[in-house]
């Protein structure tokens, strides 16, 4: 259960302004809300103010790498959905990127419908992640009503003698 594509906020992050504008104008036609930043700062500074479901970060930039922006995120949401994209790829970037967290590492150039595929796998994540948590509520909820319904039921049985 993917999130809505008008619902879903996509923050493309690259220091390659031609590169991030073309892919938030193709994520807009698909019907998505997309924000481009043209630095790993100003990303995550974006990111803490605003609630996106998806991160698109590209792996070699100045002053913020792909994987700084990558570890930044993850601490002010450890949940979020972060996908390494670059032009650099190797086994052992990719690999590093996947340890700290990032959801998929998608070498350049690649096509927009393959993106567009992985971009559809990491919303749907997001979206189990998002209904995990709920059971989640409800599983310690349930924990902590149980015991006190039972509770009240020794002390009504008790006061009922």
């Amino acid at each position: 259960m993917a999130l809505n594509k008008k619902e879903a906020k996509i923050l493309v992050v690259d220091d390659d302004k031609h590169l991030a504008d073309n892919l938030v104008e193709y994520l807009m036609k698909l019907g998505y809300k997309a924000v481009a930043t043209y630095g790993g700062r100003e990303a995550v500074d974006r990111f803490a103010e605003e609630n996106f479901h998806l991160v698109i970060t590209d792996l070699m930039m100045p002053e913020m790498g792909g994987l700084e922006v990558l570890q930044a995120i993850k601490e002010l949401d450890s949940r979020a959905i972060v996908l390494v994209i670059t032009g650099y790829g190797t086994i052992q970037s990719a690999v590093s990127a996947i340890k700290q967290g990032a959801f998929d590492f998608v070498p350049k150039p690649f096509k927009m419908s393959e993106l567009e595929v992985i971009i559809t796998r990491a919303l749907e994540h997001h979206a189990l992640f998002k209904q995990l948590g709920v059971f989640k509520g409800l599983s310690i909820g349930l924990m902590i009503s149980v015991p006190f319904w039972m509770i009240l039921g020794i002390v009504v049985a008790i006061a009922w003698k």
